[in-house]
């Protein structure tokens, strides 16, 4: 409810007659009903910020897996794609086998660092602009503005008894609900097939269950999530803003309200004078532009999310009345101590929290690049028959049973010569082929059953000086390319008697 009252005397600045939904002094309840916040729209930096990257970010997601990238023939040409049935990951000219898992352990470790970063340089950052949870929750509030009308209009129709055209906006603004919910799901499945042939399997039933069943899922937790929860998520489900504390200090830029410059706040007139008060005069702009329902004045809250949208507010009426901007803004903690005595302060990004995120980012993204740069793309993995763990031969030799993968990495069959080092008279076998000589098809995995045989006297000599098995190695060359790998394994012997 809006007090129109001093509107004209505070030079068109609007008085919310409003009490935080998250306001301090109601914390003391353990349990409370939980009250709807309607956001108000506000104009401003930060907000076209907000727009920039939720349209920035939106786009990436939906139109990602649409894009191609040509591999050569056999080879899917989706720029980004997850082939679980062929069990690689492609990501543009990067492809990730199961046996490189590693790099996505690495990409998850260097995503954490860049969010404690992030926070120890601006706090919640992230949660204001790039969480999924934000940027859905804003779409859905701008459909629920479209519909329904800003924030008095749809308190009004809060109140108002149900009626036809009261149903038919609330029908309308969960149908769309539903819709982005049901794009939103719809694009996730296509990361995991060729997506417009997955597009027409869809609309044909002939797409899997499974990806029906995602789809199903992922439109109910959008929905509900991003529909009907918003800011609940942020404040009751989410675990980052409990560990955010561990990743700020005094430096680290937070939304702040400049309170040696507010206060003692109170209603202002045109005309008065500004001697012996701040310059907050009350009008609680800044809590009903609130996506989290707090009040900023109340100082730091875990609710806060970091995304600006009141210093726009404060900024509005601070232009209306005639007062410096940034009367809430962005700040550190030392900054505001350093204010309020009268001293300047320069952010310093640069300390030895950030410099520790940095270096460590850096090592991680360094040691990625180097293993994705020496990764061979030619490799070969023995598993050693365990039963029997060897047979004797008719003329006193021994044999030994192997498995062996090669794996072949590039876009173009290869052939692939097998040998053996570090074994003296050894011979190698392959079932099923002549010689010790493979054809390994383009990005694939060949799979050979393999028989290592030693000579009587190898064995002897070996067993003579105790040895229950004889190190050596499998050799796998590209004759193509003329390039080699290795895996080393072991030979078992008999007991000796």
């Amino acid at each position: 409810m809006l007090d129109e009252t001093n509107s004209e005397a505070e030079a068109g600045v609007e008085r919310a007659d409003v009490e935080a939904v998250n306001a301090k002094a109601n914390r003391e309840v353990l349990y409370a009903d939980r009250v709807k916040i309607h956001p108000k729209l506000v104009h401003g930096f930060w907000r076209n910020m907000k727009w920039v990257v939720m349209g920035v970010t939106l786009a990436v997601y939906y139109l990602t897996p649409w894009i191609r990238w040509d591999r050569g023939p056999h080879l899917p040409d989706q720029a980004v794609l997850i082939d679980f049935a062929n069990r690689r990951f492609f990501f543009f000219f990067i492809e990730i086998w199961p046996q490189e898992f590693y790099f996505i352990t690495g990409l998850l470790v260097l995503a954490a660092l860049i969010l404690f970063l992030m926070t120890a340089l601006a706090g919640r950052v992230w949660c204001g602009y790039m969480c999924p949870q934000t940027v859905w929750t804003d779409l859905m509030i701008m459909i629920e503005r479209l519909v329904e009308g800003d924030r008095a209009r749809r308190i009004v129709l809060d109140k108002l008894p149900m009626s036809g055209a009261k149903l038919a906006k609330r029908v309308t603004k969960h149908a769309l609900y539903l819709l982005v919910a049901l794009l939103t799901g719809g694009a996730w499945v296509f990361y995991f097939g060729d997506a417009p042939t997955l597009l027409v399997d869809l609309f044909t039933g002939d797409a899997p269950i499974v990806a029906y069943t995602t789809i199903g899922i992922l439109t109910a937790t959008t929905y509900l999530l991003g529909g009907l929860a918003r800011e609940q998520v942020c404040t009751y489900m989410c675990p980052w803003p409990r560990i955010q504390g561990a990743m700020i200090d005094d430096e680290s830029l937070m939304v702040t309200y400049r309170e040696y410059r507010g206060e003692p706040r109170g209603r202002y007139r045109k005309g008065e004078s500004w001697e012996g008060r701040g310059d907050c005069i009350d009008c609680k702009q800044c809590v009903v532009v609130c996506p989290m329902g707090i009040d900023i004045r109340d100082g730091p809250q875990l609710e806060c999310i970091n995304c600006a949208l009141c210093i726009d507010a404060c900024n509005d009426v601070m232009g209306k009345i005639g007062r410096p901007g940034n009367l809430i803004a962005y700040d550190s903690f030392q900054g505001l101590e350093n204010a309020a005595k009268g001293k300047t302060h320069r952010f310093r990004p640069i300390r030895p929290r950030t410099l520790i995120y940095a270096g460590l980012i850096a090592v991680v993204g360094l040691v990625m690049l180097t293993a994705l740069m020496l990764r061979s793309e030619l490799e070969v993995n023995v598993l050693r028959d365990r039963n029997p763990l060897f047979v004797r031969l008719a003329d006193g030799g021994i044999r030994n049973g192997y498995t062996l993968r090669v794996l072949n990495k590039q876009h173009e069959s290869i052939r692939v010569a097998l040998s053996l080092d570090g074994l003296e008279g050894a011979e190698l076998v392959l079932q099923g082929h002549e010689g010790a000589t493979v054809d390994v098809p383009t990005d694939n995995l060949q799979s050979l059953r393999a028989f290592v045989s030693i000579p009587p006297e190898t064995a002897q000599a070996a067993m003579a000086k105790g040895r229950e098995a004889l190190d050596f190695a499998i050799v796998a060359h590209d004759l193509g390319n003329d390039r080699s790998t290795y895996n080393r394994t072991t030979f078992r012997l008999p007991e000796r008697r």
